[in-house]
């Protein structure tokens, strides 16, 4: 039976899901592996969005709480606010009380992608402050560690991402990550997917 990785993220100007897009990539290169796109529904209206002069959302469907127990492993991704993951994601896992209760997602693999506006604004920290979630759903984080080589010790070109998972800037290019930065997130994806099926056949 296939691996089954969810890719569930927030996105509000494309930035996140151009990340979501390459990790999928990535993930679905390794044999066995079935990845497989979500977002978390968005909170705000329609009227708050255009003046916000967001683009309309994509057709990637939106997860319910109670399909995350149908994955083997999750990759969460989201633009950081103040350092800590988007209102609309933490909306999403604050409704994810019943499967806390249950610890239906205890010992599931997960990880971390990001967008952030500056250099100085949370590719790290928001990872900080999201570990509190798989740590109370007794999750397992996986981090992307120095594996991706050569391309984690870049610095003559500006490029999200760290340790803690792949990134992006949201303020080049909008809605579109560097070539870099996408490399680092096609190899999120591929690496995850790896331990994600390890983990599983090891049950």
């Amino acid at each position: 039976m296939a691996t089954k990785v969810y890719i569930i993220y927030h996105s509000v100007y494309g930035h996140v899901e151009k990340l979501a897009e390459e990790i999928k990539k990535g993930a679905s290169s390794v044999e066995g592996v079935e990845a497989k796109l979500w977002q978390v529904p968005e909170i705000l209206s329609e009227e708050i969005l255009r003046k916000m002069k967001a683009p309309a959302r994509s057709e990637v469907p939106d997860i319910s709480p109670k399909e995350l127990t149908e994955a083997d492993g999750f990759l969460f991704g989201f633009p950081a606010r103040y350092g800590m993951m988007s209102a609309q994601f933490k909306f999403f896992l604050d409704a994810t009380g019943s499967l806390w209760n249950k610890q239906a997602l205890a010992g599931k693999p997960a990880g971390f992608f990001f967008s952030t506006a500056s250099q100085g604004s949370g590719q790290e920290e928001t990872a900080f402050t999201s570990i509190t979630q798989l740590v109370h759903h007794g999750m397992l984080y996986v981090p992307i560690g120095y594996t991706f080589g050569a391309g984690m010790f870049e610095i003559e070109k500006v490029k999200g991402g760290s340790p803690y998972g792949s990134g992006t800037f949201g303020e080049h290019d909008v809605g579109q990550p560097s070539e870099l930065e996408l490399a680092q997130a096609f190899h999120q994806g591929k690496y995850f997917a790896g331990i994600a099926k390890k983990l599983k056949g090891s049950q």
